[in-house]
């Protein structure tokens, strides 16, 4: 099977729009999480989220575009502008044989409350014409391939939180079959709305933290209280390395190995013991050939809930055995928040980015390790470590676990 390489990378998360501004975020540790700012929380449990404050989709779309799409379409737009531009496809003719996936868990939830709200109090004629187009989550991928003439394989995956993932995973798929030899792939998300957090919060899964917002989201520490939703959107340019090659692509690195699974257990409990995410990790490393003592780096799923958490460490320890004492783990959730849909796209550039930097971001907000979750963690500050194996790992509601394997480029 043919070798499948990263050549572009793009981002919009709280922590910064643009593949610089976020990853020196990341590697700072400092939480971007802030009171919620674009509707009242007076009557919310929860008041914090890690809003993309001041995004304004106007200068890339223009103004009539801009109203014609919602949020999350603009976060995979401005995701995808970058990507395409840094792997030099942006204005070129080879977008024609890019396709493109995109994973979002909830796709325009916001716009379906404010429809359904206008209905109740205003009636029928005030309900927008746009709204389905606003929510339907294949409106990224679709957005995006209309925007840049992409014309490839075009589809979206709801996974929930593992979205992202499985798009990344199943477009080196697409690649590796010669279905195509470039793929735009990752995740995007824009739920941060009452009716979301009011229902996360009624199921006990978010932090309370409302008078201390940049403290909320602390992925294993032994005080975590639930996650932090957050927005965003993460995709990565694809391609088959004798593609690469040919045009004289930056290549970032290989995406090696891909792995999924289902817990089949609970609608939204991780299986006991981590075994459906262990049987996506070695499924991964085995497809890429990747023996467990090579890897280096886990972005972890690390969503700061107890049960995610300890859970996912006894994953990573059972696959790894005594190796799991040597390898740098993290959850970048710390600074972004929770993105659902998204994370998977955003965690897999940190990732890309620890290979090329030999850096290793860190867990923000561990000060008290739990000793459920007794590895390293990389707490408060980035490390610099040397990085040829990457994993990252991704879970969702409904027990679907899905994780990708990255390689320096040999």
């Amino acid at each position: 099977m043919g070798r499948v390489v990263v050549t572009g990378l793009g981002i919009v998360a709280a922590s910064g729009r643009g593949v610089d501004k976020a990853w020196k975020s990341a590697l700072s540790g400092r939480s971007a999480i802030r009171a919620i700012s674009r509707f009242p929380t007076d009557d919310l449990p929860v008041r914090i989220a890690g809003e993309c404050v001041d995004f304004d989709a106007t200068d890339l779309l223009g103004a009539k575009t801009a109203r014609q799409s919602s949020r999350f379409v603009q976060f995979a737009c401005a995701a995808a502008d970058e990507a395409l531009k840094d792997a030099n496809i942006h204005d070129s003719p080879l977008a024609k044989n890019c396709g493109c996936i995109v994973g979002v868990a909830i796709g325009g939830v916001g716009e379906i409350e404010a429809n359904s709200c206008l209905l109740k109090e205003r009636g029928a004629k005030k309900v927008s014409p746009l709204m389905l187009p606003y929510a339907i989550p294949n409106m990224a991928s679709g957005f995006i391939s209309i925007e840049y003439k992409l014309r490839g394989p075009n589809y979206t995956i709801a996974t929930a939180c593992a979205s992202g993932t499985h798009a990344i995973g199943e477009a080196a798929r697409m690649i590796r079959d010669g279905s195509c030899e470039i793929m735009l792939a990752g995740g995007a998300e824009a739920a941060i709305c009452p009716i979301l957090i009011a229902s996360f919060a009624k199921m006990k899964a978010l932090s309370t933290r409302n008078d201390a917002p940049e403290l909320a989201s602390r992925p294993f520490d032994a005080h975590r209280d639930g996650f932090v939703v957050g927005e965003g959107a993460g995709l990565l340019v694809l391609e088959s390395y004798e593609h690469a090659k040919r045009r004289g692509a930056t290549i970032y690195a290989e995406l090696a190995g891909y792995g999924l699974s289902a817990d089949a257990h609970h609608l939204t409990m991780p299986g006991p013991e981590g075994e459906g995410l262990a049987r996506s990790i070695s499924d991964a490393l085995k497809s890429g050939g990747i023996n467990p003592s090579d890897v280096d780096y886990v972005n972890a799923h690390g969503t700061s809930t107890a049960a995610n958490d300890t859970l996912e460490t006894q994953a990573i320890q059972t696959v790894f055995g005594h190796h799991a004492d040597r390898l740098s783990i993290s959850s970048t959730k710390g600074v972004t928040g929770h993105c659902l849909g998204a994370a998977g796209g955003i965690e897999a550039v940190y990732s890309v980015l620890a290979i090329k930097d030999g850096v290793v971001p860190p867990t923000a907000n561990l000060y008290t390790p739990d000793p459920t979750c007794p590895l390293d963690y990389t707490p408060i500050e980035a490390r610099e470590r040397t990085v040829n194996v990457a994993i990252s790992n991704s879970a969702g509601f409904g027990g679907q676990n899905a994780t990708v394997a990255f390689r320096k480029l040999a």
